[in-house]
This record gives C-alpha cells, structure tokens and sequence, in this order.
C-alpha cells in the first residue's frame, strides 16, 4: 500500500475550488480520514500515511467533479466520501444530468443509491423505489417523466397516488370531488413545478399533456406511449396495485415509489407488502432499495430515518438495495 501520494491538480481556479473556503474541505477529507496527513502547496496535494491511495483518488475524483462543472460544497464533499468508502466513484454519481429545470440547478443524483435509481429507471419498463423520506424517490422520477416528454420518448406524463382517506374526511373539504382529491395530490403538483415553471405546467395540464389524478381515475384505461409515477405506493390496497400495473399499454415507462415505514391503508393491507418476492422473475422490471444514506435533506432527517431503522425490525423481504429478475440484493 503506498504511503505517499502527490495529486497535481490543472490550474489554480480548479485547487481554489477543491480545498474549499479557508480549506474547509481539506480538513473535511481529514477528519474522514485520520491517518493520512493532507499537505496543499501550489497545485499539488501531498498525502502522507495508511490510506493515502484511497484519499488520493478522492482528490481525483472531486477535480473530475469540478471540471464537468460542478460546484463543491460541504454536503457534496461529505457525499463523496461516503462514495469513497463504498468503493463508488463521485464523478460517475455527481455528474449524471438529469434535467436541467427551466430554472434553478442542473438535476442530477446526489447519491449512489440515486444514481443506481435513475439507471434503473432508463433501463427498465417498470421500477420500482422503495425508501425512507428524503430520499429523492418522487422528485427524481418527475425529472425523469419530464426529461422523457422534452426528448419526446413519451406523449405524456401521468401522475398519480391512492386518496388513502377517500371514504371519511373527504366529505369535510369544501368543493368538488377534484378540490377535495387536491391535497393529497399536492407533493405531485410541487415537484412538477420545480422542473417546470408553472405557467408551463398549467398549459400542459390543461392539453392534458401532464395528468395528475387520484389512484381511483385509473381504473378500467389503457396508458400508452406515457410516463407514468405512482407515489406513496405503500398505501395502496392489494387489489389497486394489480388494477393500476395491467393498466400499462405500449411505450410507456412506469416508475411506483413508496416507504414500507409509512403504511396508512386503514386495515394494513398494503399493495407493496411481499410485492417484490410476488414480482421476482418478471423481465423489465426491477426494485431499488434506497436508505439512510440517500437521504439529502437536513442531516437530521437522516438521523431520524436511522434512529427509526435502529428500532424496527428487518423484514427480509424488502431489505436490500437492488433486486432485478432474482438477482443482485445487497
């Protein structure tokens, strides 16, 4: 193992970059890395001790990162360490685009468990994300719908989740059935509006290009040549995750999200429970688990989603971070 690495890096603005402010993230790579000692001098970086390959290609992989235009920040670091450690490489994860919004930041994954997502989600008919808050599992897949419908891979972008309480409060909310349906489909309006402005998404709803309905409005179509999100599958019935997977026609994608934490179908029969051993084998459709990790909100949203895995048993039936076919689970 060599214990002495020197990383040149191509140009002063790109080492400005890469140590961050007052070298924050120099002494970020350090602390994740005790013992090696990290030593910056002109464009050079200098690593000393066990572990000084590893830190080395990290160095590396953060000015790939930087040349293909990203900007660092502690978080991003932070990632790709954790990337570093999972033998991932951060420039192949952090530099996947996705989508670029009509403003706002370039889409792309934050996470390996992320980048695995959207590859799973390009390369199947139906996937399926599975996870905790925070992990990105409906906001990615609307890029992708949209990503899918501005390249014209798809006529349309259908979005849709259960109305878990339908048959009581409902009754209570002013309006018609629609002004009643629209809160529980509100988290689909607001990641379609972060992709799309929202004049732009109204015009495309009111062409019927974007559709967001309740579960219940699939019922007895056929969808072709569409781009089609269920979320919050977990609180689907059974026999509702049947209807809505044989509603899928010709050149359609479909990608269902859920979190088996969070079932609230009043008798408990969730359609995503023992799904995945009753779908195994099926071609062009597969299952990405993402976890605590891939969580990319505040870090305390991590720390709770941990805290919540700590006290929960494991079911062996959705552990894992991918099964495709029967194949690789980890």
């Amino acid at each position: 193992m060599t214990l002495s690495v020197t990383v040149v890096v191509p140009g002063s603005h790109l080492m400005a970059s890469l140590v961050g402010p007052r070298d924050e993230f120099v002494r970020q790579i350090e602390q994740a890395f005790p013992a090696v000692a990290v030593r910056v001098r002109g464009n050079e970086v200098t690593l000393d001790g066990e572990g000084a390959d590893d830190v080395g290609r990290l160095f590396e992989e953060l000015v790939l990162v930087l040349q293909r235009g990203q900007h660092l920040d502690a978080p991003m670091v932070s990632r790709a360490i954790d990337m570093m450690h999972q033998h991932e490489s951060p420039s192949k994860v952090l530099t996947d685009d996705i989508l670029r919004p009509t403003k706002g930041r370039q889409v792309r994954p934050k996470t390996a468990g992320q980048k695995r997502y959207i590859d799973a989600i390009r390369e199947n008919i139906i996937t399926f994300g599975i996870g905790p808050a925070g992990t990105g599992k409906s906001w990615l897949a609307v890029a992708m719908a949209v990503q899918a419908l501005q390249s014209k891979q798809v006529q349309r972008i259908i979005l849709t989740r259960p109305a878990v309480e339908a048959g009581e409060r409902l009754g209570f909310l002013p309006g018609d059935l629609m002004a009643k349906i629209d809160p529980y489909l509100r988290p689909l309006y607001d990641a379609l509006y972060d992709m799309v402005e929202t004049e732009g998404a109204q015009k495309l709803i009111e062409r019927q290009t974007i559709e967001v309905a309740p579960l219940a409005f699939m019922r007895g179509r056929t969808l072709n040549n569409s781009f089609i999100i269920l979320d919050e599958a977990q609180n689907t019935t059974p026999e509702q995750m049947k209807m809505f997977l044989t509603r899928i026609g010709f050149g359609s994608k479909v990608v269902v999200t859920g979190d088996t934490t969070q079932v609230d179908v009043p008798d408990g029969r969730s359609g995503l429970a023992g799904l995945e051993r009753t779908l195994t084998g099926v071609d062009g459709l597969t299952f990405v688990h993402l976890g605590t990790g891939d969580v990319v909100r505040h870090k305390i949203v991590a720390d709770i989603v941990a805290a919540y895995e700590r006290a929960a048993p494991v079911d062996p039936a959705t552990s894992g971070t991918m099964s495709r076919n029967g194949g690789r689970r980890g």
